[in-house]
Order: structure tokens, then sequence, then C-alpha cells
């Protein structure tokens, strides 16, 4: 090789980091804290230690079934029928303590085989019919939903309610069960505990094990991870199985919650869970679905939520701020991910 060619290497200059680049990784936490203050403001009970516990238990069910659909997205799916499979859990576990008088084992263990199966339904329409994602599990959302109307005749169950027969239901709703959603552990709400140990823990495995890796390479090249031998097939029909676990276990506590179980109470958590999911992937510039952006858009709608609710804000209002928000994390997401792929 001639002389002319031969080159020092360069240093490339180190990117700097436009504001852009800044609202979107610390944007999320910004504003819940910049919504804070404003509420503060505006109405002075809204910083309670009372209010802010209340929050938290909001958030902890809305939590639960977003990382439902966190994990559907690792793979590249999403999961539209967790609100359906929380009502299922919801009205199973009121049947089970109301209707025939069971024990808080069997009002947790049927509700949540009850939603693995719903997962194993849709990964099967995913995985082995090949309906596209959305399409399956938005027809299981129906089926699951049309379920429940039968089984009740459309009321909720509760405990004393008249039976068909004439008489009254046998059972109630345990105190012990009624903890998971209405208790205390240390001054802490229970369904807080419940949503910060199931948050730990899948983070833990989603971040630092192979097993949890494995959901983001089947999800980021589906065919690239086939020829590097990871069971694509296998890894997205755990993606859904879990995703219908998580949402059992938030229609489990959302009955302990509320000590009732009504046919559409799971139903609105599914936008609030989509939201939270999809406002997460910018958390400190992720970039993708992930356990901790999740539970901070949890907080971001519940703290959002909360403050209109207290300053009398109609419900109806505050679907229109929430399908906002959502709106602009996607074109949050998106641009950034078009600007990410241009640039490469």
């Amino acid at each position: 090789m001639s002389a002319e060619y031969v080159t020092e290497p360069v240093a490339k200059p180190k990117r700097k980091i436009s504001v852009f680049d800044f609202f979107y990784k610390y944007g999320t936490v910004l504003m819940i804290f910049v919504i804070m203050i404003i509420f503060s403001i505006a109405t002075p009970n809204f910083l309670t230690g009372e209010n802010i516990s209340d929050i938290l238990r909001s958030i902890s069910i809305v939590t639960l079934i977003a990382l439902g659909v966190t994990i559907s997205l690792t793979v590249n799916g999403l999961d539209l029928s967790v609100g359906s499979t929380a009502g299922l859990a919801t009205i199973l576990s009121a049947s089970m303590l109301v209707l025939h008088r069971q024990e808080i084992a069997v009002a947790i263990i049927v509700p949540i085989i009850a939603s693995l199966l719903i997962g194993l339904v849709n990964a099967f329409l995913v995985v082995k019919v090949k309906i596209p994602d959305i399409l399956a599990t938005l027809s299981m959302m129906f089926i699951v939903q049309g379920i429940l109307l039968t089984y009740t005749k459309g009321s909720a169950i509760y405990t004393n309610m008249p039976l068909p027969s004439g008489d009254r239901a046998p059972g109630i709703f345990i105190p012990s069960f009624l903890a998971l959603g209405q208790g205390h552990l240390l001054g802490i709400p229970v369904p807080v505990i419940i949503m910060l140990l199931t948050v730990l823990l899948v983070h833990i495995v989603f971040s630092y094990t192979n097993f949890g890796r494995f959901f983001y390479v089947t999800g980021g090249n589906i065919e690239a991870a086939r020829l590097s031998g990871v069971p694509v097939n296998r890894y997205r029909m755990y993606a859904y199985m879990f995703s219908g676990l998580l949402a059992g276990i938030g229609g489990v506590v959302l009955a302990a919650r509320i000590g009732v179980g009504e046919v559409n109470a799971g139903s609105p958590f599914l936008m609030d869970a989509v939201a939270a999911t999809y406002i997460g992937f910018s958390v400190f510039g992720a970039g993708k679905p992930n356990v901790f952006g999740t539970l901070i858009g949890s907080i971001l709608i519940g703290v959002l939520l909360n403050g209109l609710t207290m300053l009398n804000v109609p419900y109806y209002m505050q679907d229109i701020i929430k399908g906002a928000v959502l709106a602009g994390a996607l074109a949050l997401t998106y641009y950034r991910s078009k600007q990410t792929s241009t640039a490469v």
C-alpha cells in the first residue's frame, strides 16, 4: 500500500445529548414530578401520606397486568386479552368463595390456572395457527367476556347474594382473602408489596438471566434467533402464558380489593396497562419493553388519574387525557426508533 493512503486514526467526536434525547430519557420522570407539584398546589390533600398510599394501591393492579403486556411485547407480540383475563380471575375468585365456600388457596389457585390456560390458548392461536397476535388476543378478549356474561348472567357475585333457587349464597369473602387487597403489612398496603415483589422478580429474570434475555432475542429478530438455536416458538408460548399468569394475579388482587366479582371489573385496566407499558419504552432511554419502565408508566398514570379525580374532572375527560398521554408516548417511541434506524 502506498504511503498516501496511510492515515492516522481519528477519534470519533462524542455525540452530544440533544434536548430531544434528554426528554426522551428523563421526560416521564420529570413529568411525574411536575404533575405532582401542580396537583399539590391545586389541592392540599394530594401529597398526604394517605393519598400517596392510595395512589400506590391503585397502580398495583395496573402494574401487575401491564407486566403481562410487557412480556408479550418482548417477543414482538401484544396481548389484548389481559383485561378480560383479569376479569375472569376476579369472577372465579368470587365464585370459589361465595358460591362454593372454598378457602383462600382454592380462591387463588383456580383463577391462576384458568388464566394460564387463557395464555396457552393465545399462544396456540398465535404460534401454531399463526393468527396475528392482535387479532388472536382480541378474539380471546371477546370470548372470555362472553363466557363471563354467560356464567354470571350479567350480575355480580357478592356475599349474601340471592340465588336462582331463592336461597342466599352460602359463602363469603373471607378476611384472609380480603387482606390481599385491603390489608397492610408493616404499614405498607399488601397489594403494593405484591406489586413490588413481582416487579423485582420479573426484572431480575428478564435482565440478568439467559432465560429472560432469550425473550428479547426472539422479539428482536425471530429468524436470527431461530438460526442461533433459540427455540423461538417455545419462548413465544412462554410469553403469552406469563402474560395470562400476571393478569390472573392482578385479577385475584382486584377481587380482594373490591370484595365483589364484577364481570367488567378487568376491562378498564387494558388501556391503562397498554399505556403504562408503552410509556415505559422511553424511561431512561431503554427503547424497548422493560419492567422498570412499565412501573414508572403506571406511576405516571396513577398520579395523573388520582389528581384529576381529586379535582373532580369527569371520568370521560380522564379517558381523553389518558389517550393523549398514550399517543404522546407512542409518538416519542416511534420517532426515536426512526431516528435510530436512519442513523444506522
